[in-house]
């Protein structure tokens, strides 16, 4: 068995720059690096039902928003397989037998279980679907026989529950599962980027994000506005970094080459930084320095969208190919794990000639 990637995300909105320095970016390194033997990019929409299943239209608008941010960031479809996760019913069946292995007790503990039914008033009235998702995240992940799982750190515990169950499922039908490893961002900033507003964490709920497709002058409207260090008040105050979302944004995106194009008067960003913490160097500027390194990065994404946004029925078609590979792909560990639990009767040539066997005497 080669090395296979498994990644995606819920389609409940247009993606952001949390997704693409936390996840999106890297996937296309890793994409163009070719260490993979296949990579698997999954909509998640049926996911995103879970605590949207009163307004699916929600969901349904805004695959091709997910796809688009997809393509113009770089994936490519003869390297990766993008696929809408609700069309590999396969999915539902495995999720299905691994329920059997998880008790509710667990879950209750999961600890983004929890934090996730917190952040949606869940907590008197939880959807049985919504409950469950780490079991169905562990059959999208063991569907495909993933050997790394590229996740925020707050997916740890989800990607734990995963290993649990693939560990329960060999010890009682036998090695049929892969246990997948974990693989976190690189860039401790890039972690969990927080929202302009300086809140743990970018959310489109909350407007608090800058999303992949805007256009310059939003970009820079959002930047300008960006939470910095309240003490900083006068140009010559010292300036504090922790909790600076203007500088955690540069350590996200910020490349050696930015100050020589955009601010030669500093060699690096821990000169810009030395220079903010003693003072005598204004937020603004600072501001002004990192409009131009995400717009810097955010163009060409921009670009490429509108191109793509040109001719749609393309987009879908690509989806529906992807789609037809991940569920040939789905269909043959679902057909491995039936016959692992012995529910794969018709195909059991021996179990029909032993019972033809037994009856015949």
């Amino acid at each position: 068995m080669g090395k296979i990637m498994l990644t995606g995300d819920r389609p409940t909105g247009r993606l952001h720059v949390g997704h693409y320095v936390g996840s999106l970016r890297r996937r296309v390194e890793l994409q163009n690096q070719g260490g993979f033997d296949d990579m698997f990019v999954m909509i998640a929409d049926a996911q995103a039902l879970t605590d949207n299943a009163d307004n699916p239209e929600k969901v349904r608008q805004n695959i091709i928003e997910v796809a688009l941010d997809y393509l113009a960031c770089g994936l490519d479809p003869e390297k990766v397989t993008l696929f809408i996760q609700s069309q590999i019913p396969e999915l539902c069946e495995l999720s299905f037998y691994y329920m059997n292995l998880v008790t509710v007790s667990r879950l209750q503990r999961n600890p983004t279980v929890k934090s996730e039914i917190k952040m949606r008033n869940f907590e008197a009235s939880i959807p049985v679907g919504f409950f469950t998702y780490p079991i169905s995240q562990a059959a999208d992940i063991t569907a495909f026989k993933a050997t790394t799982v590229p996740v925020g750190e707050d997916q740890l515990p989800m990607l734990e529950q995963t290993k649990e169950i693939v560990r329960k499922f060999n010890s009682v039908y036998g090695d049929t599962l892969i246990e997948p490893d974990i693989l976190l961002p690189e860039n401790q900033a890039c972690l969990r980027l927080p929202g302009i507003d300086g809140k743990a964490k970018m959310s489109k709920s909350l407007g608090n994000c800058i999303y992949l497709s805007e256009e310059p002058d939003e970009i820079q409207k959002k930047v300008f506005s960006m939470f910095t260090d309240p003490t900083h008040i006068k140009v010559s105050d010292p300036g504090k970094l922790e909790g600076n979302t203007v500088f955690t944004y540069l350590d996200a995106f910020c490349r050696p080459e930015y100050f020589e194009e955009f601010l030669p008067e500093y060699a690096c960003l821990q000169e810009l930084k030395d220079h903010y913490t003693r003072g005598g160097l204004g937020d603004m500027k600072v501001k002004r320095f990192l409009n131009n390194v995400i717009q810097a990065e955010l163009e060409p994404i921009r670009n490429r969208r509108k191109e793509y946004q040109k001719d749609i029925p393309y987009v879908y078609e690509i989806l529906k190919k992807g789609s037809e590979k991940a569920e040939a792909r789905a269909a043959q560990t679902l057909s491995e794990v039936k016959a692992a639990m012995k529910i794969n009767y018709f195909d059991d040539a021996e179990l029909i000639q032993s019972q033809a066997e037994r009856f015949s005497i």
